[in-house]
């Protein structure tokens, strides 16, 4: 343990070495702070939606205690939906941060109230969050460079390296030093993380799967660090080519990548969808009454001995034309889902050649706040949509009186549960990459010679 002794001691003679560790160990803990800050705050969010949407729901049932039909009880009550952040999503907030994390709807059409939340200022979201995904992913590697890009060109142009290489175990000594450091920069990141995972609550396994994220995308990094260092180039040279590579694989080919995914698989926006249902919300004014409910009953055979509609407005003709505006727009909705999954198919694809997109992608599966994330909870909603529905429905067409009991008996959301971590294919793809490069690095570095 000698050589390690030695090495530490190397290490806090360099001042820019101990300030590069201390910096990196306080951008990560400020960043799982902010991130177990921010998912406390969404959790009283939306543990303080119960109590309001009591409040709510007391006063629609005082008002229409006794209706003679379920109209308006159906059109006034509102239902609150939610999706808590997991344990492990302090990590990486993802697609938390512009999707809604709790919607309110009631038994009109569903898809105007499922993408309302989209309508925010997107400027506000372009600089995204800081968390931890983003410190690991752009500004790790900037750490990595700064400990190992003059691994060896230091000793060279400090004329100690002749005789470091003349030593006996002159490999083995450049392995243990890059090794050791590499192991401080893990411990830099890790430390914090395993914190906030106690404090979060999060399972062994999701530890496990964040830990091997953050070592084989560090390990990536190192190893091309020193497969640079032993070029035989100046400092500032390895440094240059380091940071050129940044550049490259943590922002130009991910950007240009985007691009080109955008252009090939085109995808439009949640809020067509919401507003091409209300288009024909609004256009089924002017249609006949009885073709709309002909096209409804089509869909809902079970109603279509309802009494003839009167003269007037009538509550069950106005719910039949929300359900057609939701029908009217179904093969969009599919084709809208459909195009996002192929893209995160790609993107997934894509991260088995940049560690970067790799090591985010799984990072915020980890954390379950990706496109996954996003569309289970939708689904969960529209399910429950469905059963208000299907419970206002029956009181609506069969013309039956709605009372405070039956108001006792309307459905109640349960939030979606979170899906499991496993060891997925992207995730050994990340360790298969991070590995083979960390081993060329190290091979590099037991083969440098004198001429080096």
């Amino acid at each position: 343990m000698n050589w390690l002794i030695h090495e530490l001691r190397l290490i806090a003679r360099s001042r820019l070495s101990l300030a590069t560790l201390a910096l990196l160990l306080a951008l990560s803990a400020l960043a799982v702070w902010s991130g177990l800050h921010e998912s406390a705050r969404q959790r009283q969010t939306i543990a303080r939606l119960a109590p309001l949407q009591a409040q709510d729901a007391a006063a629609v049932t005082a008002r229409y205690a006794d209706s003679p039909d379920a109209g308006n009880p159906a059109y006034y009550a509102f239902h609150s939906t939610w999706d808590p952040p997991s344990a492990t999503a302090f990590l990486a907030m993802g697609l938390r941060d512009v999707a809604p994390q709790a919607l309110r709807v009631r038994a009109l059409g569903l898809q105007a109230q499922l993408y309302e939340g989209e309508t925010f200022n997107p400027e506000l979201a372009l600089p995204g969050r800081f968390d931890f995904a983003f410190v690991l992913i752009y500004l790790a590697p900037l750490f990595v460079i700064a400990l190992l890009h003059d691994l060896v060109s230091g000793e060279r142009q400090s004329g100690r390296l002749r005789l470091l290489l003349s030593l006996p175990e002159g490999g083995r000594l450049w392995r243990r030093r890059a090794l050791l450091r590499y192991a401080l920069l893990l411990a830099a990141l890790a430390l914090p993380v395993l914190a906030g995972l106690v404090l979060s609550g999060a399972t062994p396994l999701s530890a496990g799967v964040v830990l091997a994220v953050i070592a084989s995308y560090l390990a990536f990094w190192a190893g091309l660090s020193l497969g640079v260092a032993r070029r035989g180039w100046r400092s500032v040279a390895n440094a240059t080519a380091l940071m050129g590579a940044w550049v490259l694989l943590t922002l130009v080919l991910p950007a240009l990548a985007n691009v080109a995914l955008t252009r090939a698989l085109p995808v439009h926006q949640g809020v067509d969808l919401m507003l091409a249902q209300r288009q024909a919300v609004h256009g089924a004014w002017e249609v006949p009454r009885e073709q709309t409910m002909q096209r409804f009953m089509a869909g809902h055979p079970q109603f279509k001995h309802t009494a003839p509609l009167p003269a007037g407005f009538h509550w069950k003709w106005y719910f039949a034309f929300h359900q057609l505006g939701d029908d009217s727009v179904a093969q969009q909705v599919a084709e809208y889902r459909a195009g996002l999954l192929a893209r995160q198919a790609w993107t997934e694809r894509l991260g088995w050649l940049l560690p970067g997109v790799g090591a985010q992608t799984v990072l915020h599966r980890a954390a379950d706040t990706d496109l996954q994330a996003q569309l289970a909870f939708q689904d969960r909603t529209a399910a429950f949509h469905a059963e208000v529905r299907h419970f206002f429905y029956p009181y609506l067409f069969n013309e039956r009186r709605f009372g405070a009991a039956d108001f006792a008996r309307l459905p109640r959301f349960s939030a979606p549960a979170h899906a499991p971590v496993s060891w997925s294919a992207q995730l050994w793809m990340l360790l298969a990459l991070g590995g083979a490069i960390a081993a060329w690095g190290l091979w590099g570095m037991g083969r440098l010679k004198v001429n080096d």
